[in-house]
């Protein structure tokens, strides 16, 4: 078993990592939440049918909860219902809210954790490689709105997260592909030069080499002021194509963009940036070509899907949160990934449309 601890204060919080990691889930309630008297699970009714909720427990009284399955259920309405939930089953300020599911579970369980009684203990299990490295990990709640991706949300840290590698042997592949595509940016992050090590290692390491880094940033960023924008990378497309997927589902369309999972739309927003990195003439050829090596190795594509128009991403993008008013890009550089404002929207829409989108 491996832990990484998130150096955040005034309450610091330890990530377990590896194989059975979910069977000290008792240990951990009753360490880091020793008031706690109730337990509400909130998880989706696919991990109960699946199993996954057989060896979680929190040592004591517990209910559970469930959400629905994708984007759409990570809505304002969800965190009525559970909030509403919570009074009915008598959940105290000194109790204890447990998400067990992927990022979207973390994401709606944490900003209801976060708001009601304007603040409960939460715990998060992950079950996907996704929220393993990512979600589960540095206080991001939130849920969507019409109009964009995570527009209401807080930062709320968790008390302690258990990534229990087990559990992702019974991920189907689309959801092994979300994971891969968040995976692949912490191959330009961190310390020492962008390579392709990360698709050498075991799951665990690689988990943990993910999680590591992202402690790192949380410990000397933990609101997103500057560093921890760059965990942000590729995310800033990826969100507008996320945006547009949802607005063709709500209106009955099923098309290649509504399909697209969160880390198949961050490799596209991967290559994007580095694309247009290299129109900008921050990064050389060879830094591009490793982007795309790095989404070809994890098993992803890198091309936008047909069909999008190039004005409609822009204005998109536009209203992302690191955005003041212009248009912000998290880009690869001399001094590594960083953030980059102000940028020119003619460049932005000519590398879209260089990658095949319309005018």
């Amino acid at each position: 078993m491996n832990t990484v601890t998130v150096e955040v204060m005034p309450r610091p919080y330890k990530v377990e990592i590896g194989e059975g990691a979910r069977r000290d889930l008792g240990a951990m309630v009753k360490k880091e939440s020793p008031k706690a008297q109730l337990a509400v699970v909130v998880t989706q009714a696919s991990l109960i049918d699946l199993g996954v909720l057989r060896d979680i427990d929190p040592g004591i009284t517990c209910e559970v909860l469930t959400i629905g399955e994708g984007e759409d259920a990570k809505s304002l309405a969800t965190i009525e219902a559970l909030s509403r939930s919570f009074v009915q089953m008598g959940l105290s300020r000194h109790d204890i809210i447990i998400g067990v599911g992927g990022g979207l579970v973390s994401d709606v369980a944490g900003f209801a954790a976060a708001t009601f009684h304007r603040g409960v203990d939460y715990l998060s299990v992950s079950t996907t490689l996704l929220g393993q490295i990512d979600a589960a990990i540095g206080g991001k709640t939130g849920v969507n709105l019409p109009e964009g991706k995570n527009l209401i949300g807080a930062f709320s840290q968790p008390v302690g997260v258990i990534a229990d590698t087990e559990l992702l042997a019974t991920l189907p592949e689309r959801e092994w592909a979300c994971g891969r595509g968040e995976m692949a940016k912490y191959a330009f992050l961190g310390r020492g030069t962008p390579s392709l090590e990360i698709l050498s290692l075991d799951l665990d390491d690689q988990v943990e080499r993910c999680v590591a880094i992202k402690a790192a940033v949380v410990a000397v960023d933990e609101r997103e002021a500057g560093a921890r924008m760059t965990l942000n990378y590729g995310h800033t497309l990826a969100h507008a194509l996320e945006a547009v997927g949802l607005a063709e589902r709500a209106q009955g369309l099923a098309t290649t963009t509504s399909a697209l999972v969160h880390g198949e739309a961050v490799a596209i927003g991967l290559v994007f940036a580095s694309e247009l990195a290299h129109r900008l003439g921050r990064i050389d050829q060879e830094r591009v070509a490793l982007h795309h090596q790095l989404i070809e190795g994890f098993g992803l594509r890198g091309s936008l899907p047909p069909g999008l128009s190039a004005e409609e991403l822009v204005a998109t993008m536009a209203r992302d949160k690191k955005a003041h008013h212009d248009l912000t890009f998290v880009l690869d550089g001399p001094n590594g990934v960083e953030p980059v404002s102000g940028l020119d929207p003619g460049v932005v829409l000519a590398t879209l449309k260089e990658m095949g989108a319309n005018a």
